[in-house]
């Protein structure tokens, strides 16, 4: 049986919403933290959104985007997942919310789209949290691009470089 998550409410859809489903390691939870603390200095206002909430524990990537979709604004959904707090790197999962827009494709014109999905996940730095929502707010790139970003990079993760 699927578990009502709580409502999320962001004041400003500039603001990455950072979402933590795993509450084995405090520790790595800070380092999370404080490493988007730094890569927010002297040039964004807020670090994140951060929802703290024993409530996500154990959500499942098809549970946060379900959840986070609510938010019409909202193109992206980081998830601090046991994959971040067992990684010495923290990245943090990144769902695409609007990977789920070519339900609707008309076969007859788009099956190939229909085919082969676009993907939906990426894993993505806590210094390239900020650089990824913005750009996908923004429509400067699209979420597939960072997908092969991340797979150029050896530990197939997107990084602010």
């Amino acid at each position: 049986m699927r578990k009502e998550l709580p409502e999320i409410v962001r004041a400003d859809e500039w603001v990455p919403l950072i979402i933590r489903t795993d509450y084995t390691d405090d520790v790595a939870w800070r380092e999370v933290v404080a490493a988007l603390e730094r890569a927010v200095e002297g040039e964004w206002e807020s670090v994140a959104h951060l929802v703290e909430d024993r409530r996500w524990d154990g959500v499942t990537g098809d549970e946060a985007v379900a959840a986070a979709a609510r938010d019409e604004e909202l193109s992206v959904v980081f998830l601090a997942d046991g994959v971040t707090m067992r990684s010495p790197l923290r990245p943090l999962l990144a769902l695409d919310l609007g990977a789920d827009d070519d339900e609707d494709l008309d076969p007859m014109y788009y099956q190939e789209l229909i085919d082969s999905p676009r993907p939906r996940e990426v894993r993505v730095a806590p210094d390239a949290v900020h650089m990824v929502h913005g750009n996908l707010q923004l429509a400067n790139v699209d979420f597939p691009e960072f997908v092969e970003d991340a797979a150029a990079d050896p530990d197939g993760v997107v990084r602010d470089e």
